[in-house]
């Protein structure tokens, strides 16, 4: 059901909160290697998009990302979806943009201000609170139940149930790999829900590499390129910023030009890293602030990423969480 622009007119004047000092930190997911089945575990599609966490409470909303970042002006088409639910809820899901088969792709989410016509979705994958009471203490799969049940009533295309499949995670990944999806994620049916746990009874499992990592600076370009060649890629461990590789693919012209000027507030003189780092072309080194998303094909023994290109920048995530063997 489309949106009318006064519903969304509307929904842009609800809240111009940039960032939120009050705000529930979502559950967060461990990574593992291997797929795997179990009867006591639920399995969902692994989302490429931001988490998004939306408290709906007497016809006040707020929409925030993982690290309290409003969400409500940049997606004014899930607030007036959400604001058309019959009760008061707190929901944590997915914000999204679908390709052409359905399949949600990181990419597509960052070419959504220019395109706002691209499909966007909130994929709902659990229900904190129902009409004022708090519901976290119940198994996972009765929240399922009761959300389920609540997106029941509400007849747009936005707002998704982010469906499960039971016990047989090692086929559903199968499926998830068929589809090109980013993977799969294992939750226990009976698990609480933990704000702000990192917890090993939710479980992922990626069919694509990707990880964060910090923009530490960028080569000039050469030949026919405008604004940069490749950005210097980093993350902490034991609290030191260390190299991981570089990458200079993944971006369109609107991009380069658009990292760049963002780029330009943060220039420094002395490089960020303690190591040397060997480039081939000239450096401008960068306050590590700016957190971006890549897909490799491999690690090195070292930890430098093989072949990574850009995906786009993260701004749900900042730089300090960005920390080796600590997956997002």
């Amino acid at each position: 059901m489309p949106v009318k622009k006064a519903d969304t007119a509307k929904a842009n004047k609800v809240d111009n909160t940039r960032k939120y000092t009050r705000y529930i930190k979502p559950m967060l997911a461990t990574l593992v290697d291997e797929p795997f089945d179990g009867p006591d575990w639920l399995f969902e599609i692994k989302w490429d998009g931001y988490r998004a966490v939306a408290e709906w409470q007497d016809k006040k909303l707020k929409l925030y990302s993982r690290n309290g970042l409003s969400f409500m002006q940049k997606y004014p088409l899930v607030v007036s979806a959400i604001m058309q639910l019959k009760h008061n809820c707190i929901l944590d899901g997915e914000i999204v943009v679908t390709d052409e088969k359905g399949r949600s792709r990181f990419q597509l989410l960052q070419e959504y201000d220019q395109h706002p016509e691209l499909p966007i979705r909130y994929y709902i994958f659990d229900l904190l609170s129902l009409n004022g009471e708090d519901i976290r203490h119940l198994p996972l799969i009765n929240r399922k139940e009761l959300l389920q049940n609540l997106l029941s009533k509400y007849k747009g295309d936005i707002l998704q149930y982010s469906d499960h499949v039971e016990a047989k995670g090692k086929q559903f990944f199968k499926h998830a790999v068929k589809l090109d999806m980013e993977g799969i994620i294992a939750k226990k049916a009976d698990s609480e829900y933990e704000a702000g746990t990192r917890t090993r009874n939710w479980l992922k499992i990626k069919n694509h590499n990707s990880e964060e990592a910090i923009i530490a600076g960028y080569t000039s370009p050469r030949g026919s390129r405008k604004y940069f060649g490749a950005l210097i890629l980093g993350n902490y461990k034991r609290n030191k910023l260390q190299y991981i590789g570089h990458t200079g693919t993944g971006f369109t012209f609107s991009t380069l030009k658009e990292m760049y000027n963002q780029m330009q507030q943060l220039k420094q003189a002395e490089s960020p890293f303690e190591e040397k780092i060997k480039v081939n072309a000239p450096v401008t080194w960068l306050r590590p602030k700016l957190v971006c998303e890549v897909k490799f094909t491999e690690k090195t023994r070292e930890g430098i990423l093989r072949h990574p290109v850009f995906l786009g920048l993260r701004s749900d995530k900042s730089a300090k969480e960005v920390i080796k063997n600590n997956d997002k």
